[in-house]
This record gives C-alpha cells, sequence and structure tokens, in this order.
C-alpha cells in the first residue's frame, strides 16, 4: 500500500485543473464587451464563439505531443498557450492594442486548442493512476470543469470594488490556469510507480468507498456554489464565499493525508503484529476495456441463423398492435435496420479510426451528441445575448451561475452507473438517453414563455443534462470502442463540436439579427456604429424552437442506441458477476 497516497494526490491534482481551466464557460460574461470593443455584427461574433470550440479539432495534437514530451510540460504548454490567447484579448477589449478580426479568431483558436490540452493530460492522469475505477475518477475530474464560470463569477464579484468592466473575465481566464498548473505540479512529478497502483482484489473496493466520499463533498461544493453565489453582489460578501469555495477545493487533501497516515501506522505501529498472508493477484481482469481481458471475448458467437431470424423475432413482438400486415412488415424492417444491423456485441473490442467510423453505432452516438451536449455548449455561449434581450443584464451572473453548478451536478451524476454497478444494472447509453431529455423540455419552456423564471429553469435544465453527457461521454467511447484507442477515437467523436458550434450559433445569430431590424411591440432594433441590439422575447423564441426539435432528434438517436447496445452492456455485466464471485472463491 506504500505510494498509494501519490495517486490520490493526482486525483486532487486534476480537480484542481478542471475547476480553473473550463474557461469557455465564461465566454458569454465578456462577448457583449468583445462585441462592442471590435464593432462586430452577433454573425461575426458567433463564428469567434466557433473558433473556441474548433480548437477541439486540434485535440489530436496534445496526444501527440505527449508521445515527444513529459506530461508536466505538456501541462505548462497549455497553460502559456492560454495565457498568450486570453491576455491579447483582454489588451483588445480594453482598447490597449487592435487587432484585425482574423487575429482575434485565431486567438480564440489557440484558447481552445488549450483547452483540449489540459484536458488530455487530466484524461491520461485519471486513466494512468486509475486502471480499475477509471470511469468515477474521470466523471470526479471532469465534474469539476462544469464549475469554472460559477468561481470566476465569484472572483469577478470579489473584485468588484477594483473594477466593474466585464473585461476582467479575459485577465483571469489568461492568468488563473496558469498559476493552478504551476500549484498542481509537485504531485503530477512525484506519480507513483506502476506497480504500486495495481490494487489487490480485497482492496479494490476501498477506492470506490473514497471516490463516494469525493463525489458526496463535490456535490456539497456544488451546492455552495450555487446558493451562495445570489448573494455575492457585494465584494466583501464575494470575497468571504470565495475563500470557502477555495477551502472545499482543498479540502479533498484530507483523503490522502488519511491514507498516508494509515500507511504510516501499517509501517511503523502494526507491521510487527502483521501475519504473514499471501497476497492476493491483482485484478487486472476486472478491467472491462483490457485487451487481454476475458470478458471482452464473446462466450458464444451470433450465430448466422440467429441473425437471420431477427426479422421473425422482432415481427412476433409486434403481434399485439398489429393493424395491418403491411405495418408489421415495416415495423420489422425498420427494426432490423436500426436495431440489429451490425450492432455492437462485446464491449471493449479496440476500433482503428476506419472500423470507427464504418460502426452505425458510432454515427448514432454522434448524432446524439450533436443534437444535445453540443446545443447545450451554444446555448451556454448565447446566454449573455439572450439574458440581454430579455433586459436581465443585472442577472447575468446568477444565470452563469446556474448553468455552471447544473453542468457540474450533471457531471457528477455521470458516476451513478458505476455506484450502482451490481444493483441497477442499466447501459450507460440508456443513462445518456435519459439525460438528453431535459435538454429539449428546457428550450421548448423558454420558447413557450421567454420570461425571467422560464429562462432559469431552461437554464438549469439544459446545464444538467449537457452536464451529464460531457461527463460520461469519455466512459462511453473507451467502452464501445476501445481504452487504448480513446485519445483517437474520442477527439473524432467531439469534432462535432466546432460543427453543431457554427451551425446553430449561425441559426441563432441569423434569427436575432433579423428581429433587429424589425420594429415591432416586442421587439425593438437599437443601431450603435452599425451594432444591431435586438430587445424581446422574438430574439431568441424561434431559435430556441429549431435548437429543442433538434435536441429531440438527438434523443431519437440515443434511444436507438441503447437499444443496439444493451445486449452488449448486458452480457459484460454477467461476466463481470462470474469473475467476481469466482475472484471471492479463489480469495
Amino acid at each position: 500500500m506504500a505510494g498509494q497516497s501519490r495517486k490520490w494526490m493526482i486525483v486532487v491534482a486534476t480537480v484542481w485543473i478542471q475547476a480553473f481551466t473550463g474557461t469557455n464557460f465564461d465566454f458569454s460574461a465578456y462577448s457583449s464587451a468583445l462585441k462592442a470593443a471590435m464593432g462586430i455584427s452577433q454573425v461575426e461574433l458567433n463564428y469567434l464563439a466557433t473558433a473556441s470550440d474548433l480548437g477541439k479539432l486540434f485535440g489530436w495534437s496534445s496526444g501527440l505531443a505527449l508521445l515527444y514530451l513529459p506530461l508536466p510540460a505538456v501541462l505548462l504548454i497549455a497553460a502559456v498557450a492560454g495565457l498568450v490567447s486570453y491576455s491579447l484579448q483582454w489588451l483588445v477589449v480594453t482598447s490597449y492594442i487592435s487587432l484585425p478580426y482574423i487575429a482575434v479568431f485565431l486567438l480564440c483558436l489557440l484558447a481552445g486548442c488549450s483547452i483540449c490540452w489540459f484536458n488530455t493530460v487530466c484524461f491520461v492522469l485519471c486513466i494512468r493512476n486509475f486502471p480499475i475505477n477509471r470511469s468515477i475518477a474521470l466523471s470526479l475530474s471532469i465534474s469539476f470543469n462544469g464549475v469554472s464560470a460559477a468561481l470566476y463569477s465569484l472572483i469577478v464579484s470579489s473584485l468588484s470594488s477594483i473594477t466593474t468592466s466585464s473585461a476582467i473575465y479575459l485577465l483571469l481566464n489568461a492568468v488563473v490556469p496558469l498559476i493552478v498548473s504551476v500549484a498542481a505540479l509537485p504531485p503530477i512529478l512525484r506519480q507513483p510507480p506502476e506497480d504500486l497502483i495495481q490494487l489487490p482484489f480485497n482492496n479494490a473496493s476501498h477506492d470506490t468507498q473514497r471516490f463516494l466520499i469525493l463525489h458526496i463533498l463535490a456535490f456539497f461544493t456544488g451546492l455552495y456554489l450555487l446558493f451562495l453565489n445570489s448573494v455575492s453582489t457585494d465584494s466583501s460578501i464575494a470575497s468571504v464565499i470565495l475563500a470557502g469555495a477555495i477551502f472545499l477545493l482543498i479540502l479533498p487533501l484530507a483523503v490522502p493525508g488519511l491514507i498516508f497516515a494509515r500507511e504510516w501506522a501499517q509501517r511503523t505501529i502494526y507491521s510487527s503484529f502483521r501475519l504473514d498472508v499471501p497476497d492476493t493477484p491483482p485484478l487486472q481482469s476486472f478491467i472491462i476495456n483490457n485487451n487481454n481481458n476475458e470478458l471482452n471475448k464473446p462466450l458464444i458467437a451470433v450465430s448466422s441463423e440467429r441473425i437471420e431470424g431477427n426479422g421473425h423475432s422482432a415481427q412476433e413482438k409486434t403481434e399485439f398492435f398489429r393493424p395491418k400486415a403491411w405495418l408489421t412488415e415495416f415495423w420489422s424492417w425498420c427494426y432490423n435496420i436500426l436495431i440489429e444491423k451490425k450492432k455492437l456485441v462485446v464491449l471493449g473490442e479496440e476500433h482503428s479510426a476506419r472500423s470507427l467510423v464504418a460502426r452505425p453505432d458510432f454515427w448514432f452516438y454522434y448524432i446524439a451528441y450533436f443534437c444535445g451536449a453540443t446545443v447545450g455548449l451554444v446555448y451556454s455561449n448565447n446566454l449573455g445575448q439572450i439574458a440581454e434581450s430579455l433586459n436581465l443584464d443585472s442577472d447575468l451572473t446568477m444565470i452563469l451561475a446556474v448553468y455552471s453548478a447544473c453542468s457540474f451536478f450533471g457531471r457528477l451524476l455521470s458516476a451513478v452507473p458505476d455506484f450502482l454497478r451490481g444493483k441497477v444494472n442499466f447501459a450507460r447509453t440508456g443513462w445518456m438517453a435519459l439525460a438528453l431529455l431535459p435538454t429539449p423540455v428546457g428550450l421548448f419552456l423558454l420558447a413557450k414563455l421567454g420570461i425571467k423564471e422560464a429562462l432559469y429553469a431552461g437554464t438549469a435544465l439544459i446545464g444538467l443534462s449537457s452536464g451529464f453527457i460531457f461527463a460520461a461521454a469519455v466512459s462511453v467511447t473507451s467502452e464501445l470502442f476501445g481504452a487504448n484507442s480513446i485519445g483517437v477515437n474520442h477527439n473524432i467523436l467531439i469534432t462535432n463540436i466546432p460543427l453543431g458550434s457554427l451551425l446553430y450559433g449561425q441559426i441563432a445569430a441569423l434569427v436575432y439579427d433579423s428581429n433587429g431590424t424589425s420594429y415591432g411591440l416586442r421587439s425593438i432594433a437599437l443601431f450603435h456604429d452599425s451594432i444591431i441590439v435586438c430587445m424581446g422575447t422574438d430574439c431568441y423564441a424561434m431559435t430556441f424552437l429549431i435548437w429543442g426539435s433538434v435536441a429531440c432528434l438527438g434523443l431519437l438517436c440515443s434511444i436507438i442506441l441503447f437499444l443496439r447496445t444493451r445486449s452488449a452492456y448486458a452480457e459484460a455485466e454477467r461476466r463481470r458477476q462470474a469473475f467476481l464471485d469466482f475472484a471471492i472463491f479463489e480469495d
């Protein structure tokens, strides 16, 4: 057990990094200032938001860098890239320098790429140090990325006595991640060797219990930020609340501290009383995605007779609601095409990029993400203009805090399948389908009402939904298409984010500008140096309807993905239970 405390220090380090590097989530806080300083339209502002997401197209560069550079160097490069990008944007907004539009576009692109590098560092650290419980470790680490906007809002509120300009967000985005990266370096440099990472079976459950404690602590951190952000308008009060938030982020250090104390007690006090009991072999096969894992090998191959008989099976299932023979045949055909054709039969099988894009399961997964979580991300990028159009500028900080905190809770909830494993056997893709449901509900609520209360409720629902999917996607990708290929495969998956940011943002910008040119009872157009500012519910009502309809398509694809993969998840769970029973018997 010597050295086990080091890997828990790694968890705390990734939590710190993720908590302060989600700088893309506060774009809406300074987007209006950036728009005014550059004198650009809403469409051009949307392109800048898209540029930040386009950085994810270059996410593969972080994996390439890890092949040639040590992990701490990759972390510092990401911090320096963010420093350069955001500091130059701050100089533009504060009118210290003037840059052409294309230069600011490239700076936003660099900022998005730096965020991707931060995420890659955290993913590698979690997977490397917790091969058995990597899904829970990833969920905890990624969760804190969703609280970044709330933390930065608190910092800005605590500095309100010094400056009230929203440009301070850009300066904080430049400096804070660099400071946190330097603070996180010591535990990263002292990672435990691989022979100390693997746990014997009788200690494997201890990690899960510790993760449960950390998730509970993280839950209370989210509650703290959600409910106390509303009273943080005064700088002195905000400073006290910020100090409490920092304390909650430091508190997880108690876990490695207790582990270190236990190890010291075992070495110094109880070592003379310990019986020489042979060690239990490591639980290597517990990892579902391991290439050598017997759980990855189907016990019974799917025969051609079974595949050919699927149409008849589906036909029998639809006997009870057959109005006409052609309807039954059509249902049978749809069932075979959508559910049975080329579906996954085993989890964890490694997929190359070529085999990945040839999988129907991947494209259902891609569309579900594209029409679900990406819509939520674009919504958060437009929160500044949405609040402004509803004359709720003073509520923007609180609205951002609601989205950030709910996104944080959604990411935490993505660990539920792992904590309930063995008690509730439900495929992770099914959980993802359930998590996507609040997005269209929230968007249709906003389109129908368009009032302050609806904005808060819709923001909370969309934050919960997109947060869950953001965190769960890493585990789903590794389970469906292989853990060893996750660096390439997950970066292929998230190419949908810049595409969605461009498409959905363009729709929102066009609707916004078109309503800004009409003078109606519900919309007023104001022109300042050729800048269109739209006021009223019409500015985004049609956008919410379109986004909600798109989210319904994503929900449909996620349900199809669940139906295609549930048998593979059930088989993997059955083999896992069989192996655990065997391991307990051997122990």
